[in-house]
């Protein structure tokens, strides 16, 4: 009994080391273009997912089988974790590759090696290890604690040590009874699938789970739209696909007719139909029902797959497929910005739509069993393998159990933080475009972003490039983690589906209303923009937030001009925008918004400005500043102060400018922590007010 329970534990947690792996080195990849906004050749590192291509060779299989080369493999797997520590991104890159390639060779080799009983352990935690990371992205809001705080990382580390050497030792007997020849351990099934077929479907497979499930709030961000008909919040709702994906674990013990799993497969197809077309709650639901086939399917895949007479072979073709699946995935989105971009440019219905087709071939055409019915399992076993489905069906809900526990923990926090906002007439706003949440080292930075927006004290904040839903930048979500950090209200837009960057909005205030819009982007990239309402204790304030698309599109910029021009012109009279404009000031995109959009600049006398913009209409202007990214991100804070006049018809602005704060009221005074008034651009590698910033606003004598 035990030692089945500590090789499904042991297993499981290498499973989630596997996947913490595989989930780590795209956006580790891509943070380098992100800088350069090309490609910059560092994407060559994603040839760490065909290691497998060497167990084709039949002295690297037999070598990779020595138990010795087969426990520095697993210890090399673990050991990339603490990439995490690296100096430098480059470096953490490297490290991360061959962990991943370490990982792949272990999991070939494992996979298609040892008896019966040992594969399925295996291969169930590996998907385990999957749940595993999805609870403790729960608990850690969204992000994979191995990857977000020194300490956990440390922790994890030395387990997966710990693990790794129990499976080493726990195999050291019965290795010496295998075979080292690729396809003895294989013989044992009930049948051979070709390699290429159940090779592409698995990591078609692979690739979705990752896609769409890499964590439980990505569906909520793919069905979103505006307040107050949002569709179902990441939390609670998640929950829902946790229990979605559970269900499907369980569902795969049973064994299906052709009748049944054909009528289960157009299920799967038409759910994913549903969360690429349907709208807030219908995607939603036709999300979870996708969660549960996706998770139904995982066992029989596997099952097939390592039945193929070919681990190198088939290993191989499914991570060149699952690569490939991925560098589209980015395509549809930064058509813009790589080679032959245009021809994938918004393309995920195709995406899904073959992954779906490569699932279902192998699917309807392979055996209609559970995983321990793929294998012939002698009389003798079958008692362990009783025993080891009941562990895993135990593990499996106290993994869940845990994460709907965190969920609700955290959904408790998060509403006693909520409307603490106290009644006052003045107000703040700010843009930042923070780049997804990394910093210029590579790391991802929320804890340091979350720092800086609160001594901001700002009660509305815009943060343009923060989808960070899509698999190749983090598979997390940074609007609900900033907003349950900062206990602010939050709008997410648009959907992920729509393969924009996204804008974030975080409010101290409830959001009224809201829509999402999709600028005219004809040439580039989507350009986002959302228009709401927010309620200041009983005064309502239009906010226009959006983010225009790169200087080299004119006509994408002259067409989003217009476009947000009239959103302001038709927002009430007291409206701010806050936009990321690639234009400078007086050009004629800010002329359209300026005179088309009835609105005024924050500071027209401010002409170094390129991007940020702060502009406003029927509410009275007190401050403006802008502060030092300080390595944070790669742009700067702009923030501004404002008051809502009393009497609409009848109010005056300030119109004078002044430097020296003791000339207007303390409590409009920006944070001193920023330093005081400075010119030029600020250097260092703090956050510090620059650029002839802060400037306070009062009326001429």
């Amino acid at each position: 009994m035990f030692p089945l329970w500590k090789a499904v534990l042991s297993e499981s947690l290498l499973g989630y080391i596997s996947w913490s792996l595989y989930h780590a080195l795209p956006p580790m990849i891509y943070y380098f273009p992100l800088q350069t906004l090309a490609l910059t050749g560092l994407e060559v590192f994603a040839v760490a997912f065909f290691s497998p291509i060497f167990l084709i060779i039949g002295p690297f299989w037999r070598l990779a089988n020595n138990k010795y080369i087969l426990a520095l493999l697993r210890l090399t797997m673990v050991g990339s974790l603490a990439s995490y520590q690296a100096p430098n991104a480059s470096i953490r890159l490297f490290i991360l590759a061959a962990g991943v390639s370490s990982s792949l060779l272990v999991q070939t080799v494992t996979w298609w090696s040892g008896n019966s009983l040992q594969r399925f352990i295996r291969i169930w935690g590996f998907m385990l290890g999957k749940i595993m990371l999805l609870v403790l992205r729960i608990w850690y809001t969204s992000l994979n604690p191995v990857w977000s705080s020194q300490a956990a990382n440390t922790v994890i580390l030395t387990i997966g040590f710990i693990a790794a050497v129990e499976r080493t030792y726990s195999g050291r007997g019965k290795r010496k009874q295998e075979a080292n020849k690729t396809g003895n351990a294989v013989r044992e099934a009930v049948s051979h699938p070709h390699w290429l077929l159940s090779g592409i479907a698995f990591g078609s497979l692979m690739f979705l789970t990752l896609w769409i499930f890499g964590e439980v709030s990505l569906v909520s961000r793919w069905a979103v739209s505006g307040h107050p008909h949002t569709g179902p919040d990441p939390n609670p709702y998640g929950g829902t696909v946790l229990l979605g994906l559970a269900h499907g674990l369980m569902l795969s013990f049973w064994s299906w007719s052709s009748v049944t799993s054909f009528a289960w497969f157009l299920v799967g197809l038409a759910s994913s139909a549903g969360l690429l077309y349907l709208h807030t709650w219908s995607a939603a639901v036709a999300g979870n029902i996708l969660a549960v086939f996706t998770m139904c399917v995982w066992p029989q895949l596997a099952g097939c797959f390592v039945s193929c007479l070919h681990p190198g072979k088939a290993m191989s073709t499914a991570m060149f497929a699952y690569v490939l699946e991925l560098f589209f995935c980015v395509w549809c989105t930064a058509y813009k910005f790589v080679p032959g971009g245009i021809y994938a440019r918004e393309s995920s219905h195709l995406l899904l739509g073959f992954i779906m087709l490569c699932i279902g071939v192998v699917f309807l055409t392979g055996p209609k069993k559970d995983l321990s019915s793929i294998f012939e399992v002698k009389s003798n076993q079958k008692p362990l393998f009783k025993k080891s489905k009941n562990y895993i069906k135990l593990l499996l809900w106290l993994f869940v159990g845990a994460g709907l526990l965190g969920l609700g923990l955290r959904y408790k926090t998060y509403q006693k933080k909520l409307g603490q906002g106290v009644p006052k007439r003045d107000f703040s706003a700010m843009i930042w475009p923070f780049r997804f949440a990394y910093d210029n080292e590579g790391w991802s930075n929320l804890e340091g972003s979350a720092n800086l927006l609160n001594q901001t004290g700002a009660d509305f904040i815009t943060i343009i490039e923060s989808d960070a839903s899509k698999p190749f930048i983090g598979n997390n979500d940074p609007t609900m983690w900033l907003g349950e950090r900062l206990g602010f209200y939050t709008d997410f837009g648009p959907s992920t589906r729509d393969h924009t960057w996204g804008i974030m909005a975080l409010s101290r205030y409830p959001i009224v209303k809201s829509t999402h819009h999709l600028l005219p982007s004809p040439e580039g990239e989507i350009a986002p923009a959302i228009s709401m309402t927010v309620n200041f204790t009983g005064k309502l304030i239009d906010f226009v937030v959006a983010h225009f698309g790169n200087e080299e599109e004119d006509l994408d910029r002259k067409l989003q001009a217009i476009a947000v021009s009239n959103l302001l012109k038709t927002s009430s009279k007291q409206v701010v925008f806050l936009g990321y404009v690639t234009s400078a000031p007086g050009s004629r995109d800010y002329t359209e918004l300026i005179e088309n959009g009835n609105v005024q600049d924050i500071d027209s006398t401010d002409q170094d400005r390129w991007c940020s913009y702060i502009m406003y209409r029927g509410v009275i202007r007190l401050g403006y500043a802008r502060i030092s990214h300080a390595g944070l991100s790669d742009s700067e804070v702009q923030m501004a102060k404002f008051r809502i006049p009393d009497h609409l018809d009848s109010y005056v602005d300030n119109d004078r400018i002044v430097t020296d704060p003791s000339q207007v009221p303390e409590d409009i005074h920006f944070n001193p922590r920023f330093g005081s008034y400075r010119d030029g651009h600020n250097y260092e590698r703090i956050h510090h007010f620059h650029m002839s910033t802060p400037k306070y606003f009062k009326q001429t004598n």
